[in-house]
């Protein structure tokens, strides 16, 4: 089972022969919220707080933060319905699914999502199965991208190590108990 990206699927499938492609809902969402943040510049709502309001998880808002979104969502019908479409699109992620029931859905938002996520519905279909894959362990990259990331920021407070030993101590100190 390998995790990945939607850039990498081919490779790994010809690395890894045996290897199960599971494309996370991270990946899935990223591209959707990239469409709705192209809607709402289209519409003409430029604030950053509408997009940090139409693209983020609400679960923990505040009162005041949803009446915000629901200003922001009365100033056009058309991402209204988008971004409800993204919302569908998350619940999907959030519930308990088998892998038939998980496609089910999928393909049922896809055939309302052509028309305001274009390129999230091409990018959904082209690596549908990988996507699907999900339902079956429900598990993400989440730990591996934050190792990259803080192996990122010792390169980056080495300002590039002269040494790759050096390096490699570093990154073994900073994980180590």
């Amino acid at each position: 089972m390998l995790i990945c990206g939607e850039d990498f699927p081919l490779v790994i499938e010809q690395v890894f022969l045996k290897a199960l492609v599971i494309i996370a809902r991270f990946r899935v969402m990223k591209v959707v919220n990239k469409d709705l943040n192209k809607l709402r510049r289209a519409a003409g709502i430029t604030d950053r707080q509408s997009k940090y309001l139409l693209l983020s998880n609400r679960v923990n808002w505040n009162p005041e933060q949803i009446d915000k979104l629901e200003l922001t969502l009365g100033k056009s019908e058309f991402l209204r319905i988008a971004y409800e479409m993204k919302e569908k699109f998350r619940e999907i992620y959030e519930t308990n699914l088998t892998v038939k029931k998980g496609q089910k859905k999928i393909k049922k938002g896809l055939n309302h999502a052509q028309v305001f996520f274009r390129e999230s519905a091409s990018t959904i279909e082209n690596h549908f199965e990988g996507i699907c894959n999900y339902f079956l362990y429900r598990t993400t990259s989440g730990v591996m991208e934050g190792i990259n990331n803080r192996i990122k920021l010792i390169m980056r407070q080495g300002y590039g190590f002269s040494n790759f030993n050096n390096f490699r101590n570093h990154v073994l100190a900073c994980f180590s108990d």
